[in-house]
């Protein structure tokens, strides 16, 4: 199978939600098929960055692309697109050059299929589609943009985010329906998005997990030692970490004295920061995460806003670590409360289910232990055979239209 896989942003660190997923089933996917991987980035040419995804994948292409972030060149970007109908989180990683390097491999190297990974991208793909071509969707984009102009504090990006909302709720519909295929990460983003589509058109391929790597022995953890793992330039982690620190942390400490609070997770802000004392550590980016899971006893998912699934509770969970997670945090997997994960959604609550656990630590292995259990279900080279198989029905659902005359939408 020739398959043509398109993701705006790099792919490399493997270090967020998105990348690992993607990155995880795409290396399996090479090694059975003959993959192209278009992989366009805004900023500069990291040559370095080229190098290692091409050692990775030889038929990568690479090059920057889109509209820059951070500072003042994000701002003027993003008033140049706002009277556009399409939201910011897509026209910003849309441009000719893509486009046109899109049209080029298609025409030049037929694939037999194409990926859009997330629907960043989408808007490079021709119109319309001359080929079976999928939407990869991590996330519901317009339940995540919701949920984030709800919980904004500002009341300036609170306006910014509702409009963006709006946008997305338009754009996404067009985009699910547009696309032959869609993957979900959850059978709740499935549902979600039903309402968008023939759900016929949307099957689920879950959250995967490296197990091999993960499983660890639960005697390594400390036992005080309560843990959050995720990037810290991500929104959805920011306010989690904000939550936790401003209203959870200080019932646990008041039970537990000796507790301590780690945060991991690459560039943190100030917000977040501030909270750093004797109770609480702000690592930031590490190389590996596996030394701080090790020697975590209880780990934290305290996320509020935010879809798709989390990829580092599965982690945690191949661990055989603790959990304890919002009824968000834990959305789309499956998991069972009271068995294998606590699930907790206000202050007082998840305050508790922590003490309990940093008290009760045959509660503790117990819980860690069917974690443990239930991650094995979930290995990279499994999920990625559920991804080619959707793969393999899409080409074989178009020709079958196109054979028979009918629509292929």
């Amino acid at each position: 199978m020739r398959i043509l896989w398109v993701k705006a942003g790099k792919i490399l660190p493997v270090e967020t939600g998105g990348r690992i997923r993607s990155y995880n089933i795409l290396r399996h996917l090479a090694g059975r098929n003959d993959t192209t991987f278009l992989s366009y980035y805004p900023g500069d040419r990291d040559s370095a960055y080229e190098r290692e995804l091409t050692a990775l994948f030889p038929k990568a292409i690479t090059f920057p692309a889109g509209a820059r972030d951070g500072g003042v060149a994000a701002l003027v970007n993003y008033a140049l697109r706002f009277p556009g109908r399409a939201p910011y989180a897509v026209s910003k990683f849309t441009d000719r050059v893509v486009q046109r390097s899109v049209l080029e491999i298609i025409n030049a190297q037929r694939p037999d299929v194409a990926v859009c990974d997330f629907l960043s991208a989408s808007l490079n793909f021709p119109e319309p589609l001359p080929l079976p071509a999928v939407l990869f969707q991590h996330n519901v984009e317009q339940a995540l943009w919701d949920r984030q102009a709800r919980h904004e504090a500002n009341p300036v990006k609170r306006v910014a985010f509702t409009i963006e909302a709006a946008k997305m709720r338009r754009y996404e519909r067009s985009a699910v329906q547009r696309f032959h295929h869609v993957v979900a990460v959850s059978e709740h983003d499935r549902h979600l998005m039903k309402g968008m589509t023939d759900p016929s058109r949307i099957t689920v391929v879950p959250t995967g997990v490296d197990v091999t790597t993960y499983r660890m022995n639960a005697n390594t953890a400390q036992a005080k030692r309560v843990m959050f793992l995720g990037s810290m330039d991500w929104p959805a982690n920011i306010d989690a970490v904000d939550y936790f620190c401003s209203d959870v942390w200080p019932r646990v400490l008041a039970a537990e004295p000796e507790a301590k609070f780690q945060v991991v997770g690459r560039r943190p802000p100030p917000r977040i920061t501030r909270f750093a004392s004797d109770s609480v550590e702000i690592v930031g980016g590490v190389k590996s995460v596996l030394p701080h899971v090790r020697e975590a006893s209880v780990f934290v998912v305290p996320l509020r806003i935010g879809g798709g699934t989390r990829l580092k509770i599965y982690e945690a969970m191949a661990a055989e670590r603790a959990i304890v997670s919002t009824t968000v945090g834990a959305e789309g997997l499956e998991v069972r409360n009271g068995q294998d994960i606590l699930l907790a959604d206000d202050a007082a609550s998840f305050a508790r289910d922590v003490i309990a656990l940093l008290r009760d630590p045959v509660r503790r292995h117990a819980i860690g232990r069917a974690a443990g259990e239930t991650a094995a279900r979930f290995d990279w080279s499994v999920i990625a055979l559920e991804f080619e198989a959707v793969l393999r029905h899409t080409i074989e659902r178009f020709s079958g239209q196109k054979s028979s005359g009918a629509a292929v939408a």
